[in-house]
């Protein structure tokens, strides 16, 4: 189980080469602005949609950067994979309400997972 900087439990479990290996990735080192363009080419997502995912996390407890880069792209997978689809201008649509629903699946999956 991963934990925040002041100890609160966060329930993902992640297997311990695959956490490992998303913390050595190339990316999550990016400065922020490098690591939002890399996330807007390979998943389509506009700034408001990154700083919306990035604060809600922060909100829930995940403090440092490192782990909220690897819930962002934990989520973004996921929701990639529920067939989030892009419109013509080629970023991610979640709808009226969405995005916080999404987040709020995301994180309910993980736990009973």
């Amino acid at each position: 189980m991963m934990h925040t900087s002041n100890s609160r439990p966060v329930g993902i479990h992640l297997k311990t080469t695959k956490q490992n290996s998303l913390e050595k990735s190339e990316y999550l080192n990016l400065p922020d602005l490098q690591f939002f363009q890399w996330c807007h080419s390979q998943y389509g997502l506009n700034k408001g949609v990154y700083n919306t995912i990035d604060q809600w996390f922060y909100g829930i407890g995940i403090e440092r950067v490192q782990y909220r880069r690897i819930f962002i792209l934990k989520f973004l997978d996921f929701s990639k994979d529920y067939g989030i689809v892009k419109d013509q201008q080629k970023f991610i649509r979640f709808g009226n309400g969405g995005l916080i629903r999404r987040l709020q699946g995301f994180m309910r999956d993980i736990n009973q997972g």
